[in-house]
């Protein structure tokens, strides 16, 4: 690899990590390539990026920026899973797909920002997806709503109940 395609990939590598809102580093020793097919595919339909870097090249990307953090981990065959859109779909899936294959590991990541180990990064896998988030806080915002709604028809539903009693006692009566 010469100086040119060193610097390209160095580039690639900084912009491509500069637009993600996490990134996860793992440790793919013992894979075969048909399992890192599978991994890929699993990622790819998910929006995430999967690619095997050299530490070497990676540590100069991340110089000087934000990311500076995630060269500690950069040791050994490292691969990085990079997400733009959902900042959950990287650790959720690697933290799944590893559970299946001891060989897999995950090394670290930055996480919107922040720097995270291998067991923050499975605490982020376990969170409920947003939407399951958001629908729980509609339902505790919905809940004092429906509350006082029952309480305010009480009265009315008693009213209306009361109304039928003495309409069915003035058709027996008349």
């Amino acid at each position: 690899m010469g100086r040119a395609e060193k610097t390209e990939n160095v580039s690639a590598l900084r912009q491509k990590l500069s637009g993600a809102r996490s990134a996860v580093l793992t440790d793919f020793r013992g894979l075969s390539v048909a399992e890192m097919t599978e991994l890929r595919t699993l990622l790819r339909k998910s929006a995430v990026e999967y690619t095997v870097v050299k530490n070497t090249l990676a540590k100069i990307a991340v110089a000087e920026t934000e990311l500076a953090s995630l060269a500690a981990h950069l040791e050994g065959p490292t691969a990085i899973a990079i997400s733009r859109a959902d900042p959950l779909a990287a650790s959720k899936l690697l933290a799944t797909w590893s559970k299946t294959r001891p060989a897999f590991s995950i090394k670290g990541g930055v996480f919107e920002g922040k720097l995270v180990g291998p067991a923050e990064i499975a605490v982020l896998a376990d969170l409920p997806s947003r939407e399951a988030l958001l629908a729980r806080l509609a339902g505790t915002l919905q809940a004092p709503l429906r509350g006082l709604v029952t309480v305010l028809a009480g009265p009315i539903r008693a009213l209306a109940g009361v109304l039928v009693q003495v309409r069915q006692h003035k058709e027996k009566s008349a």
